[in-house]
């Protein structure tokens, strides 16, 4: 792009913002004083597969619109712009297209900006009341974008043959539209954006995109509650709360997905006991743990604690169908990378599953004795009591006094994922699957002294009022 192309696009730029300010609701999105800071992660997010798992009225069909009018007119402030785009917005019926995701993207465009629309059922001059096929409307780069709407019970034939630059879910959609849409934007190198409340429990959105089981670098997803959005009464989200149950809260106001029996760590914010990696002091480092594996996944981590007893999982290990020699290296090779301390003798010490001490058919030697063959010295003798370990956990998550003292670097991927998708079965147990990152986050948790919050500190008044008390009360003793 030369210098002339650049001056011009500036001015297209330019002469658009001025042209905003006829849409008061687009120009005063996000850009007073007050700031729904979770609409603008999800707008400045990068990835190319984005959801906002949020409650009734928290803001998400919002963002969506919003960030729809912004890549179809060619003014995103936070993406690489262009003309000439063509998008979906995906509905579960024609009804919800009508009254919500359709209702909102009007609401956020000028008239001025229509080319054209054309209508499935009603008038043109009454957009509100019908349902729309397609609206074309001007990109301030002079192309022309096209916004097609589309709903989940037409079926997935109707999802078949167009390119598109991005598509919006508004709501859940089936899983076999989500992959044909996902086709239509591949030539592109296209953007999925998705807006919902998880109302149908752990279903494929779960798994695919909340807990990223496949590890997709290119996946992102965030949780909105009634109170990120800053536009909401308080007196009102206390009065919604008060009539409604635990499970209707979890998805109606947190945007959370609930399971029969619920969440084992409901204390668990991604927000907040996920952390970004930063150089941790030799000096806090503890030990690693370890949940032996051949077939299953071996789980190791690295745990580190400052001086305010704060827990840091710092490093990950996770990796199934292979030898005790090949964990073995991993595990050398990660201390290394960390400058992780080792025994006199040269040796790296570990906890370890006590079922490690065991010895098979398939081998002469323990687990326990094949890692102290490559120079590993782990310790079987692990607290493997299941229900104080998770109440421990539970504690360093979040405790009574809302104090969080576990922190999980974002990179140990895997540890994070089974705290997430860790749920109560029938059998008042935690449904088995998915939980060897778990078991040795418990055996480390139970090695460390028992963690009791300090006692909050007395105010000079009630020091004064403690020491009147003593003095009348050993005066009439002494009477």
């Amino acid at each position: 792009m030369n210098t002339k192309q650049i001056l011009e696009n500036i001015e297209k730029i330019n002469l658009e913002l001025l042209k905003r300010k006829c849409n008061s609701k687009l120009e005063n999105y996000n850009s007073g004083k007050v700031i729904h800071e979770k609409q603008m992660l999800f707008h400045k997010c990068q990835k190319r597969n984005r959801w906002v798992f949020g409650g009734n009225r928290s803001g998400k069909t919002e963002c969506g619109a919003v960030e729809t009018v912004w890549l179809a007119r060619g003014i995103h402030p936070y993406r690489k712009n262009k003309k000439d785009i063509s998008c979906w917005v995906v509905s579960l019926s024609t009804q919800v297209q009508r009254d919500v995701a359709q209702a909102k993207i009007l609401s956020y465009l000028n008239k001025d900006w229509l080319y054209d629309v054309v209508m499935l059922s009603g008038r043109k001059d009454n957009l509100e009341s019908g349902i729309i096929d397609h609206i074309l409307i001007k990109n301030v780069f002079g192309g022309i974008s096209k916004i097609g709407f589309k709903s989940c019970d037409q079926g997935r034939d109707k999802f078949q043959g167009t390119s598109l630059d991005f598509v919006w879910f508004d709501e859940e959609p089936p899983q076999d539209i989500y992959k044909e849409c996902r086709m239509r934007v591949f030539d592109k190198q296209g953007d999925i954006f998705g807006t919902m409340t998880p109302l149908k429990g752990l279903t494929w959105v779960y798994n695919e995109i909340y807990l990223n089981e496949k590890n997709d670098s290119e996946i992102w997803c965030e949780s909105m509650e009634w109170a990120d959005n800053p536009y909401l009464s308080k007196s009102e989200i206390e009065l919604l709360t008060s009539s409604m149950s635990e499970d209707e809260l979890e998805s109606r106001r947190y945007g959370k997905f609930t399971a029969n029996g619920g969440m084992v760590y409901p204390e668990f914010d991604e927000n907040l006991n996920v952390i970004e990696p930063f150089n941790v002091p030799l000096e806090w480092y503890d030990n690693i743990s370890i949940d032996p594996g051949l077939n299953n996944p071996l789980s190791a981590h690295w745990y580190a604690v400052d001086y305010d007893n704060n827990i840091y999982v710092i490093a990950e290990h996770f990796e199934a169908k292979k030898g005790i020699e090949y964990h073995a290296n991993m595990i050398k090779t990660i201390c290394d990378r960390l400058h992780w301390p080792k025994t006199s003798m040269g040796y790296i010490s570990a906890l370890i599953d006590s079922a490690a001490n065991q010895r098979t058919l398939a081998s002469e030697k323990s687990v326990t004795e094949l890692f102290y063959d490559y120079k590993i010295l782990v310790n079987p003798k692990v607290n493997k009591d299941l229900f104080s370990g998770i109440q421990r956990v539970k504690t360093y998550l979040k405790n009574a006094q809302g104090v969080r003292k576990l922190f999980i670097f974002k990179t140990c991927t895997n540890l994070i994922r089974e705290i997430k998708s860790y749920f109560w079965g029938d059998s008042d147990a935690p449904i088995k699957k998915d939980d060897h990152a778990l078991d040795e986050l418990r055996y480390y948790i139970m090695s460390r002294p028992e963690y009791f919050a300090p006692k909050p500190q007395k105010s000079l008044i009630q020091i004064v009022k403690e020491r009147l008390y003593k003095k009348i009360k050993y005066s009439n003793f002494r009477l």
